[in-house]
């Protein structure tokens, strides 16, 4: 999921005998946007839309397109994907190929904002709400988001709110916010988890980012890579 830390802990992997494989991104637009849209789509809310069409005939996905491609690993070398997403890419890809082993980053969703917060990603655009947002309350504006109160606490929502006093735009923090609101509608990180699970402790390492520092969790990778 978006802000769990991937990104970083790859990068503090670099140097090691891995290879990252083109990443969630490239795949889904070869494989899912372009045959699907016929051009090039960077606004989050609507790749979510045209890969949940993908995956209607193509229940598993992600793990479903990754597994049609074919690579072939240097001696010694690691082949890396990020990321599957959700219960069926997970359960797909543990059921179909029972050689690929699991990294699961997760951070709390209030969390993932402040680190998205901190980024300057293209492809981190959600569509404005338009001209009712602009008088509301930044709270108020939070609170209106849909889902927001199955997914962040009034303490959470207040804590966002509060992120405005840190400089960051009100326009941002809805932005952000309402990236990982779609996430979480789109799939289910904690099925997947709770999937993951039920797997044999040699396929799957389970890390907190919040919890462990940067160089925890590439110490963790590294020894279990």
């Amino acid at each position: 999921m978006t802000g769990v830390g991937k990104s970083t802990a790859l990068g503090a992997l670099a140097s090691g005998p891995l290879r990252v494989l083109p990443d969630r991104r490239e795949v889904t637009d070869a494989v899912m946007i372009g045959p699907l849209a016929g051009r090039a789509v960077t606004d989050r809310q609507e790749r979510f839309a045209l890969t949940a069409s993908y995956r209607q005939l193509h229940p598993g996905g992600m793990a479903q397109a990754l597994g049609s491609l074919w690579t072939v690993p240097r001696p010694g070398e690691r082949l890396v994907f990020d990321g599957l997403r959700g219960l069926d890419e997970v359960r797909y890809a543990a059921e179909t190929f029972p050689e690929w082993r699991f990294v699961n980053l997760h951070a709390p969703d209030l969390l993932r904002v402040r680190r998205l917060l901190g980024r300057n990603d293209a492809f981190d655009q959600a569509g404005q709400t338009g001209q009712r947002e602009e008088g509301q309350e930044l709270l108020a504006a939070l609170r209106d988001l849909p889902g927001a109160g199955e997914v962040f606490s009034e303490a959470d929502l207040q804590a966002l709110a509060d992120l405005i006093h840190e400089g960051h735009p009100p326009g941002e923090i809805l932005s952000k916010t309402r990236i990982v609101l779609s996430e979480r509608q789109n799939y289910d990180p904690d099925a997947a988890r709770a999937f993951l699970s039920t797997l044999p402790p040699e396929r799957v390492l389970d890390l907190d980012t919040a919890a462990l520092a940067l160089e925890a969790v590439a110490s963790r990778l590294q020894g279990w890579l």
